[in-house]
């Protein structure tokens, strides 16, 4: 099942043996844009060509803009080369997770993977490459692992060439995802029949040096901003969410608070962490499944399990159109995957177990990050009698006219319950993520929650 690279392997740790690491040297940093794309992903295709080399990735004119904002498809005339389903799955299996297999055991009528060329579309900015090369050189782990040392100069890609799986877990924590940005999404979490209702969020994210008016003491140790406010429905609209993510989350934890509508009061919000409870999410999810995983990885020893090729959501272009409704992608169980593209990419494999002593849902997690981008695109969550609960898969595609990887959407299946939930769509909003925009450190205080909330 597994292809594990033998360097990668000795060098897996336990957080429990984690001290200070070492930054790589400046012969290895070289490899970033030679031998290794600027991010540390293999530059060089597969023996057998199926997975080609990278060459820069999609332009930023790769298709027309449609209205709104809304990327074009570069790739619309390619063809799926085949489609996997519960009765060809044996010939697939070696490339395929177990959480995708257990939704193939879960939905052997409806679920499938419509796999097409590999198309290795992953562009940044170059300000973006050359943050990455200071990260590699400069940036360590602090004692645990739970923060970053000498980060600040860079803020992106903290390790480029990882040398353990903890180092991998903060390139999908650190990772580009276009700066400072505005966007409207909704969330769905259907039921059993397939009937939903959907809730509507507007998140903004802010990253310190587009701040210029936070203070330097404060922008120091501070990732980004956070802020989520409830749109609708009606009972929940005006619910906002704060959150400051730190970098080095021993000397400052995560700092969050909530504004309630209906109190109009401002409080402090701690369970906007771990596996707190995701908003009206309907039990389906946790505060650290956004985003496939966010916030402090403390509470779990990390492996590196190594690399491997597998089909997984890829250039998911059509999934993100505004042609595309919402009523088309919910469906009962899973969402409708014959909207899909999967791909073949090598990832990064990492697993999670909880320490002993510490708390969470999942005693163990499993991570595959694509190599290109370093986002997450696969992953199963285990309960505490080690028993598959829950299933995630990223929908990735390129926001290429401003070089921004991302998710059409992101859907968690619990494969217990026959239930998922699907967040970060936004085929039907009126424009796509606004990237770049303007934004003001007194936009990301707790005083300025109460306006936030205004319904």
């Amino acid at each position: 099942m597994h292809t594990t690279i033998k360097w990668l392997g000795a060098l897996s740790v336990s957080l429990l043996a984690l001290s200070t690491q070492a930054a790589v040297s400046p012969s290895e940093a070289a490899k970033l844009g030679s031998t290794l794309t600027p991010v540390g992903a293999e530059k060089a295709g597969n023996a057998d060509g199926s997975i080609p080399e990278w060459t820069g990735g999609l332009s930023t004119s790769a298709a027309p803009l449609l209205d709104g904002g809304f990327v074009g498809n570069p790739y619309a005339n390619d063809k799926p080369l085949f489609t996997i389903t519960a009765k060809n799955l044996a010939t697939y299996k070696d490339k395929l997770t177990p959480g995708q297999l257990a939704l193939f055991a879960r939905y052997p009528d409806t679920y499938l993977l419509p796999v097409y060329p590999t198309r290795r579309s992953a562009a940044l900015p170059q300000k973006i490459y050359d943050a990455a090369k200071i990260s590699a050189l400069k940036t360590t782990l602090v004692e645990g692992g739970s923060g970053l040392n000498n980060f600040a100069d860079s803020r992106y890609y903290a390790f480029p060439i990882p040398q353990n799986g903890l180092e991998v877990i903060w390139n999908h924590i650190t990772r580009y995802r276009g700066g400072s940005l505005k966007r409207s999404i909704v969330q769905a979490a259907p039921q059993t029949d397939g009937s939903y209702a959907l809730v509507n969020f507007e998140d903004e994210v802010a990253m310190p040096d587009a701040l210029p008016d936070l203070e330097p003491d404060k922008a120091a140790n501070i990732l980004f901003f956070y802020k989520q406010r409830v749109t609708a429905p009606a009972r929940l609209a005006g619910n906002v969410s704060l959150v400051h993510e730190t970098i080095n989350q021993v000397t400052e934890p995560r700092m969050a608070w909530v504004y309630n509508a209906g109190q109009r009061r401002v409080r402090r919000a701690p369970q906007i962490s771990y596996d707190g409870p995701g908003t009206a999410a309907d039990g389906l999810r946790t505060s650290d499944n956004l985003d496939m995983f966010n916030g402090a990885p403390d509470r779990y020893d990390w492996k590196l399990i190594g690399k491997r090729e597998l089909y997984i959501p890829y250039n998911n272009f059509h999934l993100a159109s505004p042609e595309v409704k919402y009523a088309d992608i919910l469906k009962a169980g899973h969402i409708n995957q014959s909207l899909t593209r999967y791909e073949l990419h090598r990832v990064w494999e990492v697993e999670a177990t909880l320490k002993p002593g510490e708390r969470n849902i999942y005693a163990k997690r499993r991570f595959y990050l694509d190599e290109d981008t370093w986002q997450i695109a696969e992953s199963e969550l285990y309960d505490g009698r080690g028993q598959l609960w829950r299933v995630g898969e990223a929908q990735s595609f390129l926001q290429y006219d401003k070089q921004v990887p991302g998710y059409a959407l992101e859907a968690l299946y619990d494969v217990v319950a026959g239930r998922y939930i699907a967040i970060g769509m936004n085929n039907e909003e009126k424009a796509t993520t606004q990237i770049g925009v303007k934004v003001s450190a007194n936009d990301f205080t707790p005083t300025a929650l109460r306006n936030a909330g205004v319904r």
